[in-house]
């Protein structure tokens, strides 16, 4: 009996803790000690959102954040003890839980999510990838993707808002994106078109593709007078990827590591 005395008393405090204006505190806490819980329970979590989301958080005024930090507070139950999630546990608010609310941006949720990526990408961890020569023919050879290379895809052009520009309405043609992690470290960004989006899209569900042969299957899909054009364009696309660790090198095809 004293146990779960004890636990309902536990829950009664996180509940005040989470919504102290429709759940009352536990009888037997003055509200002066109380207080210090509240404060110190949602200035954590909102502190590290703002952090987080640093853009979001500029855009907004004070009372639609606070509210909109109170509701993920209040409503939302995490799945994980970490710290470091707290941003991905707010996107998935944002996503399944909060809903349609007339004042919200319509680039809500695809600005959060980039935002988001950048702290995933961050703190990721490397998966092997084994890499034959890293300095091989990109055409000739299998060229390997980094696993800390994340291609993204928007309505809005999330890397280019800002407070003093704040689309109301999608983008005509879809925005891509690469966030990557180089060897240093460091979280970067480059916009991709349609024809680079699609070439690291085959190079992804394929890696057996040369990439002289890939280059040749969009040519192809492009239906383009001239397949070398596209072939050399996208040399230098590979090439320039390799120069910013997305491309680690190549894998030569019927070759073995001794």
């Amino acid at each position: 009996m004293a146990r779960q005395g004890f636990r309902q008393q536990q829950y009664a405090f996180a509940a005040h803790i989470r919504q102290p204006d429709r759940n009352p505190a536990p009888d037997d806490i003055e509200d002066r000690r109380m207080a210090i819980y509240r404060d110190l329970f949602y200035n954590n979590v909102e502190g590290f959102l703002s952090g987080g989301f640093p853009v979001l958080r500029e855009l907004m005024d004070d009372t639609s954040w606070h509210a909109m930090v109170r509701d993920f507070f209040a409503r939302h139950h995490c799945h994980s003890p970490l710290f470091m999630e707290i941003s991905r546990e707010f996107l998935a608010y944002l996503e399944q839980e909060r809903g349609a609310h007339e004042n919200d941006f319509p680039f809500l949720r695809e600005l959060a999510h980039y935002e988001w990526v950048e702290l995933a990408l961050s703190i990721a961890e490397e998966d092997p990838v084994q890499v034959n020569d890293p300095d091989g023919d990109l055409l000739e050879g299998t060229p390997v993707l980094s696993s800390l290379a994340w291609p993204l895809s928007y309505h809005y052009p999330v890397h280019q808002i800002a407070e003093s520009f704040q689309p109301e309405t999608p983008a005509e043609q879809p925005v891509y994106l690469m966030v990557y992690r180089d060897k240093t470290d460091e979280v970067n960004f480059i916009e991709l078109n349609a024809i680079s989006a699609r070439l690291f899209s085959l190079l992804q569900e394929d890696d057996s593709l040369t990439g002289r042969e890939t280059l040749e299957k969009i040519a192809a899909e492009l239906k383009h007078p001239k397949p070398e054009v596209v072939i050399e364009g996208g040399r230098q696309i590979l090439e320039a990827w390799r120069q910013r660790d997305i491309v680690l090198g190549v894998n030569v095809p019927n070759s073995t590591n001794i």
